[in-house]
């Protein structure tokens, strides 16, 4: 057997008991599909960042899935998924998942489709696990981790990472036990560069957080650096090179995805791991990216990727390469729910992100009691499906942007 074909039957196993915790569930039918999304942040006072599909039954459950705000999401939902989704069994959550596949196979599978498939995909966990009264962990293989560490990206919020990073570290170790940081302060040099090339000053500049950061803290925490995909490769190795003396955990996302081949040189060119790369779609991307050996630590996000059931085949994807698994949660917040059910379940995890913004300030103008890390950690909770309540009054606001298809 080729190696890839390994890897892509590698979970084949846990698919018999998924499909036997599936078989348990009561008969369903799905009789509609809603979207819900706000046009832009200013419409609602949570500064909505998510589409979210609602899926309603013949036995009165609904379930929530999300991904990202964009308008061609609702299209695919509606217009091709729908239609496949209606009048089905919720339950055949991997057939269904390759029939959405399929339906998206002579489109750019890894943009609106694939984003939509992701949001689909989780409502039919959610609904899963509120059918047979569990939480989604456990349909996963259970709680391999009671609790996953999590790392805090500093949105914008109280201060300013550039500025005063320190401050951001200090409060976040003191309220939430949280001792990893994510900035980006190389950022601001790619837009003034136009992303083509990187000077001494530039970097001298962009070093000040991270000096702050290890004068205040040492080795006491660890630092993350993104990147966005800004960078060519002799500017990423150049930069690679001048963080070497701060020891980061990772480099992550300097190049555009997708040429694999030259992350493997920067990988060769820098002794600090590489983490690639959130906004990959699908398990054959992912299979390119193992076997190119660049990537030290895998990310995903399972409202990009293909939902909750392709992020936990690239996760053993990873696991059979000795590879950890980083997963992103910078969107929505079923994004950070039903990652951490992902999280909890698997064994290959080295870190989740957090944002102090989303769980201190925004979630909870929208949420019923969010969940919010404590002690540097997080914890799937255990209500049915990803246990996330929305406050009624939501699906009510002026400014939704709603739209239904029925059986």
């Amino acid at each position: 057997m080729k190696r890839r074909q390994f890897l892509l039957s590698a979970s084949a196993p846990l698919l018999a008991a998924f499909r036997a915790a599936a078989a348990a569930a009561p008969p369903m039918r799905i009789t509609q599909v809603d979207t819900v999304y706000w046009r832009n942040r200013t419409d609602a006072p949570w500064q909505p960042h998510w589409t979210w599909v609602r899926l309603h039954t013949n036995t009165g459950l609904v379930a929530i899935g999300e991904t990202y705000p964009r308008n061609a999401v609702e299209a695919a939902v509606h217009a091709a998924l729908a239609p496949v989704l209606l009048r089905r069994d919720p339950r055949d959550i991997d057939r269904l998942w390759l029939d959405f596949y399929r339906t998206f196979d002579y489109q750019v599978t890894g943009g609106a489709e694939m984003r939509a498939l992701s949001a689909v995909d989780l409502a039919l966990w959610d609904l899963l696990g509120k059918s047979l009264g569990l939480p989604v962990y456990r349909l996963l293989g259970g709680r391999s981790n009671p609790r996953v560490r999590v790392y805090n990206t500093c949105f914008p919020y109280k201060y300013d990472f550039n500025k005063e990073p320190e401050k951001i570290m200090q409060e976040l170790i003191e309220t939430r036990g949280i001792r990893a940081i994510k900035i980006w302060p190389f950022d601001a040099a790619a837009r003034r560069n136009a992303n083509q090339f990187i000077t001494p000053q530039d970097i001298d500049q962009a070093l000040t957080p991270v000096r702050k950061l290890r004068d205040a803290f040492g080795g006491q925490i660890d630092i993350l650096m993104e990147f966005h995909s800004n960078w060519d490769l002799a500017s990423a190795i150049r930069i690679a090179k001048s963080l070497e003396p701060y020891q980061p955990m990772w480099l992550e996302d300097m190049l555009l995805p997708g040429n694999f081949h030259q992350y493997r040189q920067l990988a060769q060119a820098t002794s600090l791991p590489l983490t690639i790369s959130e906004r990959m779609a699908g398990r054959f991307a992912f299979a390119e990216l193992l076997e190119a050996r660049a990537a030290k630590y895998v990310m995903f996000d399972v409202c990009w990727c293909g939902g909750v059931s392709e992020a936990r085949k690239i996760a053993q994807m990873a696991e059979a390469y000795h590879l950890p698994v980083a997963p992103h949660t910078a969107g929505g917040p079923l994004l950070f729910y039903a990652t951490t059910h992902l999280t909890a379940a698997l064994t290959n995890v080295a870190i989740q992100e957090s944002c102090q913004v989303f769980y201190e300030r925004d979630w909870k103008q929208f949420l019923v009691d969010p969940i919010a890390p404590s002690d540097g950690y997080i914890s799937a909770p255990e209500a049915p499906g990803f246990g996330m309540e929305v406050q009624p009054e939501v699906w009510k606001h002026p400014a939704a942007v709603i739209q239904t298809t029925k059986a």
